[in-house]
Order: structure tokens, then sequence, then C-alpha cells
């Protein structure tokens, strides 16, 4: 008995950033967006950048009393 896979649908999409940039390529996923790209990411970039998400840092310096 053979299994036959059906191979997932290759198809144009555009990837958005937070940072505003977006970029055409192609995907099983379709459309998607991201957090972090290479535009903006410190390693290709060279700047450090704080990303806070939900005030993590703030509950964390809360959370063990940094002074």
């Amino acid at each position: 008995m053979k299994d036959t896979v059906a191979h997932p649908h290759y198809r144009p999409s555009k990837i958005a950033c937070a940072c505003g940039a977006s970029y055409d390529t192609f995907s099983t996923r379709g459309d998607f967006a991201v957090e972090i790209c290479s535009k903006c990411h410190p390693f290709f970039t060279g700047h450090q950048k704080l990303n806070d998400t939900a005030g993590r840092i703030d509950r964390f310096k809360k959370r063990y009393g940094q002074k």
C-alpha cells in the first residue's frame, strides 16, 4: 500500500516587520508579521535596542527588588 503525501502549496507571501520593513518571498504559510528583521536586529545594525515586551523588565525589577 502506497502512502501519497500532498505537498503544501508554495505561494508568494509578504512578511511585515514591526519596524515597517516588508519583504516579498514565498511561503507555505502565507502573509505574516515578525517583530524583528535584519533591518532592525542589533546583530546586523550594530545598535543595541531594548525590546520590552509587555513590561517584563519592570515586573522583573519589581519582583526581585533591583535597586
